[in-house]
């Protein structure tokens, strides 16, 4: 995987959807982002110790992964795997629907699990799994005709199978609510976990990385057969963890799935420290201290795993678990992440037919990045210590700093939107909907 940066941006101006595609799902995700963190304050009460039920807890954990991961991860894939896989942009109609269909869903979801309204869940989960089906064959025949980046396109594909996993057990549990479960409980919520973060979203995550962090510092990709290996690790990682869900020796194989699994994240992590210390761009800014602080706690989610693995003698474990696996890895990652590609992006849609396109620091504001960056970690921090502690208190506090933190971060995107468009030429832009 030698494909150099300046060459993935050559490529990348011939196959752009327009601009309303890709940054209404990231409008969608940043507005999700905030209601997460209000949803988790009006739950803060029952928040640090919910078995899962539902409630205002629940809404917000799903907010945060439909509506903001899995958002985002939609939005970015749709755009950068053509590039990545140098295939034209086949229809612009399937990504739009996508998003016509999926976004009241994830809030059907989200609001049938606070209120709530089973019926309205389902319905909405119906809706989710619909629009999720459509962009699993967008994906598939993207990645059978891809020509470059196997270990991306790997990536791809275990990403794909683990949708179909996690669309199968969101199934079940959400009509465990009604009463017609096609899975017992504990099975379909060990097949989600495993497989929604560290299966779907994990794979996406890594994968592309693989373009954007040798993209954004400049740098040399990591090479094919490391990626590949890495790629494989996780495979049999999830077919372990498979294994235990449904009852197949669950301690060991856990613990083996763990422990596999951490020597995927050591590779991959030791390829992505090459990439940023061999990079011609060495300084990233505060958006990359997001994305190292989101890879030691991808670390931490292991080690939490491990621990709750081995039936560690403490009730907030798998609160912890969860916390670092979804809300310090995933969501953190995603925040430091889309602070790149936001500006990025954006550059080139007011590039064309510029001689001098802006620059994507002329595009980004820091003093709304910088209140985000320092709300999130100290709401994150403060989720951590509500759950040890058991308290409601710092509970709200968290989500209320949290929430700070998502309004600055909203303000960033809504800022970027009206720098792109007062530079882009007329009518090269297309008007993003509402999120």
């Amino acid at each position: 995987m030698k494909l150099a940066a300046g060459a993935f941006v050559a490529g990348a101006k011939s196959r752009l959807l327009p601009a309303s595609i890709p940054f209404r799902y990231f409008g969608a995700a940043v507005a999700f982002h905030l209601l997460a963190w209000l949803a988790l304050m009006a739950g803060a009460g029952t928040a640090p110790r919910s078995a899962g039920g539902l409630g205002w807890p629940l809404a917000a954990l799903h907010l945060v992964t439909l509506g903001v991961l899995v958002m985002t991860a939609l939005g970015a894939s749709l755009q950068l795997l053509p590039v990545a896989t140098r295939q034209p942009v086949r229809s612009q109609r399937g990504p739009a629907a996508i998003w016509w269909l999926y976004t009241p869903g994830v809030g059907a979801v989200a609001l049938g699990m606070g209120i709530p309204a089973p019926t309205l869940l389902v319905s909405g989960a119906v809706a989710v799994g619909a629009a999720l089906t459509v962009y699993a064959v967008l994906l598939a025949r993207n990645l059978v005709g891809a020509r470059g980046m196997p270990a991306v396109v790997a990536h791809g594909w275990i990403a794909l199978v683990s949708l179909a996993v996690v669309l199968a057990t969101a199934l079940s549990l959400a009509c465990a609510y009604i009463g017609v479960p096609a899975l017992t409980r504990g099975t379909a919520l060990a097949l989600h976990v495993a497989f929604a973060g560290y299966g779907f979203m994990g794979m996406l995550a890594l994968g592309l990385s693989y373009i954007l962090v040798p993209m954004f510092a400049l740098s040399e990709a990591p090479a094919e057969h490391k990626a590949l290996a890495s790629c494989a690790l996780v495979v049999v990682a999830l077919a372990l963890a498979a294994a235990a869900a449904v009852g197949i020796a669950p301690q060991p194989l856990r613990v083996a799935a763990i422990g596999i699994g951490a020597a995927a994240v050591g590779l991959h992590l030791w390829m992505m420290a090459v990439a940023l210390r061999t990079g011609m761009r060495r300084e990233l800014g505060p958006s990359f201290k997001l994305v190292r602080i989101a890879w030691a706690l991808l670390v931490a989610s292991l080690v939490a795993g491990l621990a709750v693995a081995l039936d560690a003698p403490f009730a907030g474990m798998d609160a912890l678990f969860g916390l670092t696996l979804i809300v310090g890895w995933l969501l953190t990652f995603m925040l430091g992440i889309l602070q790149r590609i936001l500006p990025f992006l954006a550059s080139m849609h007011a590039a064309r037919g510029k001689r001098l396109p802006p620059t994507p620091s002329a595009l980004t504001a820091g003093p709304p990045l910088a209140v985000h960056f320092y709300c999130h970690l100290a709401a994150l921090a403060l989720l951590a210590l509500a759950i040890i502690l058991e308290s409601r208190w710092l509970t709200g506090a968290a989500a209320l700093i949290g929430a700070t933190g998502a309004a600055a971060f909203a303000g960033f995107f809504v800022i970027v939107l009206r720098r792109m468009t007062r530079v882009a030429p007329a009518g090269k832009v297309p008007a993003v909907p509402a999120a």
